[in-house]
């Protein structure tokens, strides 16, 4: 047996996270009592209220606090993964595990973006949408229709593809005039279904640059450790490459689309059997039902999961 993970990104978040596993796991209690940044992560995770808890720069030092807790009880269980990726802020997770970040460095440092992505956000109308039932390059001609119209009427405006996350579910994010453009072309090109999906910025795409430029010049005064497993990463579906460097390529991530049914796929292709979903919720297990259904998949959020998990 081959075990992956995959890390939950932005959006799976629930009030209540983690205290059940807070009670039950002094690993997990270690973690969250010794989170030190400007708000009591603890408190936000397991009290909400959920409006605070939705707010970019709250949800991601929560998502990955519960990470790093429940990387820690599985790995004192023995389980540890061959490879690992995660969906956006997930990625971050997922190089904590593979020892690159330290667990106070990465809540730290998701600190530090969701701030800048929350600041690179705000006062713009921004919206995104799923798209169903449409392939890569139908979303991306789409995109390209839409950025030929907007530039022909002179406005400054975008709409890019931001997540391939599995066969016939592609999101498009940006502007929301832009945005409600390409829901309409894409309807024109067959999707089945174009649904908005509730975030707070126009993730990984162009809009985001200025978080980019600032993880730029905070990742230069950050030590990386060796990876231990290797790490799939966002901008490539894979493993990277000699001459990439991982601050390069957390940059990118931020504002750039993320190929998310790659990475299930380049799991199957190198032997991963079996996938854990760290979350919460079963997200990416469906993601990886759709993409690659003869991998066995588990999902872990609650105490109760850990306990049902048989190989």
């Amino acid at each position: 047996m081959n075990i992956g993970f995959l890390y939950a990104g932005q959006g799976s978040q629930a009030v209540g996270m983690g205290k059940d596993l807070y009670d039950a796991y002094p690993e997990f209690r270690e973690v969250m009592d010794s989170v030190s940044i400007d708000f009591d992560v603890k408190d936000v995770c397991f009290n909400g209220p959920a409006e605070v808890l939705n707010e970019t720069k709250y949800t991601q030092p929560c998502m990955v606090a519960f990470a790093v807790g429940m990387t820690k009880i599985l790995k004192n269980k023995g389980i540890v993964p061959k490879m690992a990726a995660g969906l956006s802020l997930g990625e971050y997770s997922a190089l904590n595990a593979a020892g690159v970040l330290g667990d106070n460095q990465v809540i730290e440092l998701v600190a530090f973006r969701g701030n800048a992505m929350q600041e690179a956000a705000a006062g713009r109308d921004c919206k995104m949408i799923a798209v169903m039932g449409l392939g890569k390059d139908e979303i991306i001609e789409g995109c390209n229709k839409v950025k030929a119209a907007i530039e022909a009427e002179g406005k400054k405006i975008i709409a890019e593809p931001a997540n391939f996350n599995c066969p016939g579910q592609i999101t498009v994010s940006g502007d929301t005039e832009a945005v409600d453009m390409a829901a309409e072309v894409m309807k024109e090109l067959g999707a089945k279904r174009v649904l908005p999906v509730k975030v707070s910025g126009p993730f990984h795409t162009s809009l985001m640059k200025p978080a980019g430029d600032k993880l730029r010049e905070r990742f230069a005064g950050e030590e990386f450790g060796e990876m231990q497993f290797p790490v799939l990463f966002n901008t490539l579906g894979a493993e990277k490459a000699d001459t990439d460097t991982i601050p390069e390529l957390l940059e990118r991530q931020v504002q750039s689309s993320v190929y998310f049914e790659d990475t299930i796929k380049y799991m199957a292709d190198h032997g991963i059997d079996t996938i854990i979903e760290i979350g919460p919720g079963k997200t990416l297990s469906k993601f990886v039902a759709k993409t690659c259904p003869d991998i066995k998949v588990y999902s872990v959020t609650t105490a109760e999961d850990i306990n049902n998990l048989e190989f």
